[in-house]
């Protein structure tokens, strides 16, 4: 259960009783129960990206780099291993871009490793930096928009401060504190009046089933909502701030996030309340500059529609709401253009949603 003082708290780790075994929390299976899982192989790695187990782009990037130390471990030739691991890494999600981004950093941390035994130390301890780095990343961006509720606060007298999200971006997706949360966690600390209305979102109803259990867990006020409700609320002030994550951005500001967000950015748009993006520099894909076009958009199992995973009299089951044979599509992300994107929350501070914005926080990405 994540611990009231969240600074101790982590998605993924390496066993305390085996060094040659990751572990998770199964996310498919919260809110109604808390497993962890142990990642075996690398195999086991790309399975929990691909069916869930772990969602979120910084931790979905983590878990590939972790899959990648344990392909280190179990070959007589762990240089080709990791190779083969990477490959099937790289196709088990298209849309986040920290997957990409963590498998070649690791590779390229290992192009200057000798034997078996140092490919696997460095792979380890890529892995590991990657898991640390991460949390003060997610540390910043919950201190640059920390100021953005505050000020919120301060209009209000003290009133609440209604915070719509959408999505999972919460401790869950990343290693610790979260981004699109991070502020709202900070805030809360602070002792600041923050209620958060929480979209359902869909696949996998993540909204519902994570967001509202981790904000539960942490003594955050909330309030689930449909996912079509979001306008609804904002005609009748009741949101003063949209704060959504993001699986990729690009160099220009489009941003990629579960499907619904692009609605939820033009319902602020037009009842003028701010909508921001809270996202680590990693999920920014600095060679993408036209997100609709360029942007893959990933496409999954239609049970994820026609079924819904819950409780009936203490058991946990599926359960079909549709007819047999009912056609279904499932998107699971959609882009939101950056002109309906008030600002980008990053762990280097707020920036306009443009490539001049995010050029003025990381300069040294120009000559990409």
């Amino acid at each position: 259960m994540i611990p009231q003082n969240a600074e101790d708290f982590r998605t993924i780790w390496l066993s305390p009783d085996d060094q040659t075994v990751v572990q998770i929390i199964d996310q498919r299976l919260l809110p109604h129960e808390y497993r962890i899982h142990d990642l075996r192989a690398w195999q086991d790695g790309v399975v929990a990206i691909a069916d869930m187990y772990v969602r979120g782009a910084p931790l979905i990037g983590a878990t590939a780099a972790w899959s990648l130390y344990l392909a280190s471990l179990h070959a007589d030739d762990p240089g080709q291993e990791i190779q083969i691991a990477a490959e099937a890494l790289l196709q088990s999600r298209p849309t986040a871009v920290n997957l990409r981004w963590a498998v070649e950093r690791v590779l390229a941390r290992l192009q200057s490793a000798g034997s078996g035994d140092e490919l696997r130390t460095v792979a380890r301890s890529e892995a590991e930096n990657i898991c640390d780095e991460d949390v003060e990343i997610s540390r910043g961006i919950g201190n640059h928009g920390l100021p953005l509720i505050e000020a919120i606060a301060a209009k209000k007298n003290g009133g609440p401060v209604n915070v719509l999200t959408h999505c999972n971006a919460g401790s869950l997706a990343t290693i610790n504190w979260g981004t699109a949360t991070a502020p709202i966690y900070f805030a809360h600390q602070k002792g600041i009046d923050v209620h958060v209305w929480v979209d359902e979102t869909r696949p996998r109803n993540q909204g519902s089933q994570l967001t509202a259990w981790e904000l539960a867990a942490n003594g955050v006020p909330h309030t689930l909502i449909v996912d079509n409700a979001g306008g609804h609320l904002m005609q009748h002030g009741m949101v003063d701030i949209v704060i959504t994550g993001t699986d990729r951005t690009t160099r220009c500001g489009d941003v990629a996030n579960k499907i619904g967000t692009y609605l939820k950015a033009l319902a602020a748009d037009d009842n003028t309340v701010p909508f921001y993006v809270a996202l680590p520099s990693t999920t920014i894909d600095w060679e993408s500059r036209d997100g609709v076009a360029e942007i893959p958009i990933e496409e999954r199992d239609p049970a994820e529609v026609t079924d819904i995973y819950g409780v009936s009299n203490g058991v946990t089951t599926h359960v079909r709401t549709t007819a047999p044979g009912t056609p279904v599509s499932n998107y699971a992300f959609d882009v939101t253009p950056a002109r309906l994107v008030t600002g980008l929350i990053t762990e280097r501070g707020v920036c306009n949603a443009s490539e001049k914005g995010l050029l003025g926080l990381f300069p040294e990405m120009d000559s990409k």
